[in-house]
């Protein structure tokens, strides 16, 4: 019969590394539902990580090496993001300092037939060569009366600008 010390030599796996508070510590590497997000290092219990986490492939071993290449990645990422956020902020200088015109149908009073919308400015806007989506142009609600109104343009959730939009009449060409 083989002694204690045989059998732990005898097995074929390798101890999983422990955490701060006993569990163990993996690295994600999908999104899991309460758990974390792709890169996080998080420590769970020792059954949830074998019998779930590591055979569907949502997570891995955290060693020192792949905590090492998640840092590397994050900031890889995290130049990207700065870079877009600087080319959004550009966009959105250029924004303030631009105004759009949009011709409407109205009566003698000023109050259009219709009213303008997102699609109208994001059509105006594609005109002077900006790309932007209507859910990013922020309304009160749609325009329906001539003049002058100041509309926000939500680019990123901390860069926002302001357009200045021109309710026209339509010229007739009498």
């Amino acid at each position: 019969m083989p002694t204690r010390s045989e059998k732990h030599k005898a097995r074929p796996w390798k101890r999983l590394p422990k955490g701060k508070h006993g569990g163990i510590e993996l690295l994600l590497i999908q999104s899991v539902d309460h758990l974390g997000k792709p890169g996080d290092v998080v420590e769970v219990r020792p059954g949830y990580a074998n019998n779930y986490l590591i055979p569907q492939g949502l997570a891995t071993i955290a060693t020192t090496h792949h905590k090492r290449m998640v840092e590397k990645h994050k900031a890889k990422l995290a130049e990207i993001e700065k870079s877009r956020l600087a080319g959004l902020r550009a966009i959105a200088d250029l924004l303030n300092r631009q105004s759009v015109t949009i011709e409407a149908n109205a009566n003698d009073e000023g109050h259009l037939y219709g009213s303008v919308g997102q699609a109208e400015i994001v059509a105006a806007l594609k005109e002077q060569n900006f790309t932007v989506t209507p859910d990013q142009v922020r309304l009160q609600g749609p325009l329906k009366e001539l003049g002058l109104y100041t509309v926000k343009i939500h680019l990123h959730a901390e860069i926002e600008s302001e357009l200045k939009v021109w309710v026209v009449p339509t010229v007739s060409g009498d």
